[in-house]
């Protein structure tokens, strides 16, 4: 298949986790390394269509700073394969602990599907819960699908809420819709809440801007919010667990030609 064609194929793709997006779009974007000019086109598309998948952004800024398009597009993807964060934060969580999590988020769930001594409280954002709650009931753990409107009684006495980012930034992240309000009643309530940063989503202030910037008209509307680092105790990332206040991360340098508006 031609790069190009590739690449619409992954843009028509729908909802793809950014693990796939990111070992799809490397593939293509690697055929791409002997046009620079025709590589950041591709990239400012693809970012357009995924504007809020931070590992996008990570490899699309990668790509574009390295005098090695290819090798440095699939270093990305081997190093976003063998990252650690779902581990981290199966870990770390108390032996028995009651969890909370929205919808179906790619890393967390992924890590507690490995702890089967925890009660799962899985909250049904966008219909998505019982998928998620039936795939980690079938690996032992117990699991308890909540609607919506349970969210602050599930969360008030939970002992750690999981809010995963699809993109972070030095001051905020964005997640799944209902994480500014998961958050905000653990912070109310002292429940630990921790932010799962999987690598590559921790991206530079002017990207995490754009990103951001495609969920602020009609926020309402959107699957997805921006939440302040402040209503976290905790972020877990790649290289483990660490408190939230002060954090700093980015996973990328800023290639300023991908803030253009795409062509």
């Amino acid at each position: 298949m031609h790069p190009m064609e590739h690449l619409r194929y992954v843009a028509r793709a729908g909802d793809l986790s950014q693990d796939v997006l990111v070992r799809e779009a490397a593939s293509a974007l690697g055929a791409l390394a002997s046009d620079p000019l025709e590589l950041v086109t591709v990239c400012r598309r693809i970012l357009d269509k995924y504007p809020i998948a931070g590992a996008l952004w990570s490899m699309a800024a990668r790509v574009c700073t390295s005098a090695q398009p290819y090798r440095a597009a699939q270093e990305f993807a081997s190093e976003m394969r063998a990252e650690a964060t779902a581990d981290h934060a199966a870990d770390a969580l108390p032996d028995g602990a009651a969890v909370c999590l929205l919808g179906w988020p790619d890393i967390a769930a992924d890590g507690l599907g490995r702890r089967s001594d925890i009660d799962v409280r899985i909250i049904d954002a966008f219909g998505e819960g019982a998928g998620l709650a039936r795939r980690l009931a079938g690996n032992g753990c117990e699991v308890t699908d909540v609607p919506l409107a349970g969210l602050a009684a599930a969360c008030s006495n939970a002992d750690v809420i999981l809010v995963e980012a699809a993109a972070a930034g030095p001051d905020a992240v964005i997640a799944a819709g209902g994480s500014h309000a998961a958050a905000a009643v653990g912070y109310t309530s002292s429940t630990e809440v921790w932010c799962v940063v999987g690598w590559g989503r921790a991206l530079p202030q002017q990207f995490f801007d754009a990103a951001a910037a495609s969920v602020a008209d009609e926020p309402w509307d959107c699957d997805e919010e921006v939440v302040p680092l402040g209503l976290f105790s905790q972020v877990v990332g790649p290289g483990g667990i660490e408190p939230a206040a002060g954090w700093q991360r980015a996973d990328c340098p800023l290639a300023a030609e991908l803030l253009r508006p795409p062509i």
